[in-house]
């Protein structure tokens, strides 16, 4: 995924989950902020941010935080990211590479919710349908990516139904986006909700199918990397 238009600042202080004020050179600016997540281990004060100009006069801001440096890495924070690179690594064939697909959709409905990507194909002669939804992950301790940063009842329902579509004839896939590259495994974060983490156990253990890759992350540009491994949910059981 390209970016175009984009420009080194500093972060200055989020207002609210939307706006965020940042320095260009030395010009204080009001900086769309593309995540509704806390982020609030990365939005720390004289953080290097890159930005995109936006030359649309109807948007209300000219500018929009797409990531943050934080010890030598650069991580994207732009939500809508995830959607995107997974679906052109589809597309590319660069993963899910065991199926022959005949379509690759974006956003399906299913029952009450809406998830990320719809598919049909072939594996082998067998004529397969299946959903994957799409977590982008931003919060990293020790070098372990955890989801997610704030409580998610969104989250919580997606995982509930991927369930209920695997019983429905349906594969049924979560795929946690690591917006940066080394990640060395990947958990629920626990702490922060605990019920999501034992959902999650709950779903692998109904063969819901749980998948984690990390992204290179460059200043114009994220595109998919490498699968990474899905630390033990059975502590969460």
């Amino acid at each position: 995924m390209k970016y175009k238009n984009t420009l080194k600042g500093k972060f200055i202080e989020r207002i609210n989950r939307f706006i965020c004020y940042c320095y260009i050179g030395s010009e204080k600016h009001k900086v769309y902020v593309p995540n509704t997540g806390r982020c609030r281990e990365l939005l720390l004060k004289d953080a290097d941010v890159v930005l995109s100009e936006n030359n649309d006069p109807s948007r209300k801001t000219k500018y929009t935080l797409l990531s943050v440096y934080k010890e030598g890495s650069l991580i994207n924070i732009d939500s809508q990211a995830p959607n995107k690179v997974v679906y052109d690594a589809l597309v590319d064939k660069k993963i899910f590479t065991d199926i022959n697909f005949t379509l690759i959709s974006r956003e399906k409905t299913y029952a009450d919710s809406r998830f990320d990507i719809y598919y049909e194909g072939f594996r082998e002669e067998n004529f397969v349908k299946g959903f994957i939804e799409i977590k982008g992950v931003t919060l990293f301790e020790n070098s372990v990516a955890y989801f997610p940063d704030a409580p998610t009842l969104r989250g919580l329902k997606h995982l509930k139904e991927l369930i209920c579509a695997g019983k429905d004839s349906y594969e049924s896939n979560i795929l946690f986006l690591i917006q940066k590259q080394g990640s060395r495994y990947f958990l629920p974060n626990y702490k922060m909700q605990p019920e999501f983490a034992r959902y999650l156990y709950k779903a692998q253990r109904q063969g819901v199918n749980i998948k984690a890759y990390d992204a290179i992350v460059k200043e114009d540009e994220i595109t998919l990397n490498s699968e990474i491994p899905i630390g033990d949910l059975k502590q969460f059981k």
